[in-house]
C-alpha cells in the first residue's frame, strides 16, 4: 500500500478530474472504504472543500471552500497563475499538444479558487482580447501593475467609468475592452472630453480610478477591437513615425504585412504609401528588409541615415 501522503495526494488528483461514488475511489487507491472516509477527512482538514453527497448517483467532489487550500499559492499567486494559464490559452500558445493541458489545469485551478477570486479572474479575463504573435524584433516590455488591470477589468464588467491619467492631465472615459499584445496593455474606451475612440497604453497611465458612474454601451468603432487596437498602434502608438513609399500596389503590401506594422493607402495602381512606426529606428529597418519589396524612405530623416549606414555595411561584407 502507498504511504498515506502519496496515496492522499492520488486522492486529491482524482478528486479534481471528476467526481466519484466511494467505491470507485476506493478501488482506483486500493483501499478499504473505511481507509477512504479517512483520507477525505484529511484532505477537508487541509482545507480542500470535498463534498459528498448520498443516494445511488452520490459521491465525493471537490467544490469551492470558502479560502484558498494549501496550494503553496497566496491569493495574489493563484490569479496570477490563473490569469496566464488562461491568457496562454486564449492567445495560442504554438506548442503541440499543450492547449489540451492549459484548459486542464485552468479548470482545476478555477475549481478550488473561492468566489471572491475566481470574481477577479473572470472579470480580467471577459473583459480581455488578445492580440496576435507577430514575427520579428519585439518592442521593450511594458508592465502594468495588476492593480490597475483589475480595476479597469472591473469598470468594464460594471459598464461604469474611469478617470485615467496621462501626461498630468486627467480625463473621465467609458472603458470597454483589455487588449493583450506582445507583453503590452491597451484599452479601447471613449474619451468623453474628446468624444473619440482612443487605444489607450495602460503601460502610459499614471492613475486609474473608478468614477462609478455607469454608462450605456455605445456602438463600437470595429467589430474587431483586436484590429482596432493595431490600427491606432501603428498610426500613433509609438516612440518613431515612418513614411515609407513602396514600390508595389496596396493590396500585395497588405498582404504582407501585419496590421499593427502600419497603414497603407494607395497611391496609384502600382504604388502604395506605408505609415510605419516602433519604438526604435533598428525595429522599423526589420520590418521594411522583410516586406521583400523595393522601397523608398520619405522620413524621418534618422531612418534614412541608419538604413544608408545598413546598406553600406552589407554591401562591405559582400565586397570582403
Amino acid at each position: 500500500m502507498a504511504s498515506t501522503t502519496t496515496r492522499v495526494l492520488r486522492l486529491l488528483s482524482l478528486l479534481q478530474d471528476r467526481s466519484a461514488t466511494g467505491r470507485e475511489l476506493a478501488e482506483r487507491l486500493g483501499v478499504a472504504e473505511r481507509t477512504l472516509r479517512q483520507d477525505i477527512q484529511r484532505l477537508r482538514e487541509l482545507g480542500y472543500p470535498v463534498h459528498a453527497t448520498r443516494g445511488a448517483v452520490g459521491g465525493y467532489r471537490l467544490g469551492q471552500g470558502a479560502k484558498m487550500p494549501p496550494l503553496l499559492l497566496d491569493d495574489d499567486e493563484a490569479v496570477a497563475v490563473a490569469l496566464a494559464v488562461g491568457l496562454a490559452e486564449d492567445g495560442s500558445t504554438g506548442i503541440a499538444d499543450i492547449d489540451a493541458s492549459l484548459t486542464r489545469a485552468l479548470a482545476k485551478l478555477q475549481q478550488i479558487l473561492p468566489k471572491r477570486l475566481q470574481r477577479k479572474v473572470t472579470a480580467l479575463r471577459s473583459a480581455t482580447a488578445v492580440g496576435p504573435a507577430t514575427v520579428g524584433s519585439r518592442e521593450p516590455d511594458a508592465p502594468v501593475p495588476a492593480e490597475t488591470l483589475t480595476v479597469v477589468a472591473g469598470a468594464i464588467r460594471d459598464g461604469a467609468t474611469l478617470l485615467v491619467t496621462h501626461a498630468d492631465t486627467e480625463t473621465e472615459v467609458e472603458p470597454y475592452r483589455l487588449i493583450s499584445w506582445r507583453r503590452r496593455w491597451f484599452l479601447v474606451a471613449y474619451d468623453l472630453g474628446t468624444h473619440t475612440w482612443r487605444a489607450l497604453p495602460v503601460a502610459g497611465l499614471t492613475g486609474v480610478r473608478s468614477a462609478s458612474r455607469r454608462f450605456a454601451a455605445r456602438s463600437l468603432p470595429d467589430d474587431d477591437l483586436v484590429a482596432f487596437v493595431l490600427r491606432e498602434v501603428a498610426k500613433t502608438g509609438w516612440k518613431v513615425q515612418a513614411r515609407v513609399t513602396v514600390l508595389a500596389p496596396a493590396e500585395t503590401v497588405i498582404a504582407r504585412i501585419n496590421p499593427a506594422v502600419g497603414i497603407v493607402e494607395a497611391v496609384d495602381p502600382h504604388t502604395s504609401v506605408l505609415f510605419t512606426g516602433a519604438d526604435a529606428l533598428e525595429t522599423i529597418a526589420i520590418y521594411l528588409s522583410m516586406l521583400m519589396m523595393d522601397f523608398r524612405v520619405d522620413g524621418p530623416p534618422e531612418l534614412v541615415a541608419h538604413i544608408r549606414t545598413l546598406a553600406r555595411r552589407y554591401t562591405e561584407a559582400l565586397d570582403a
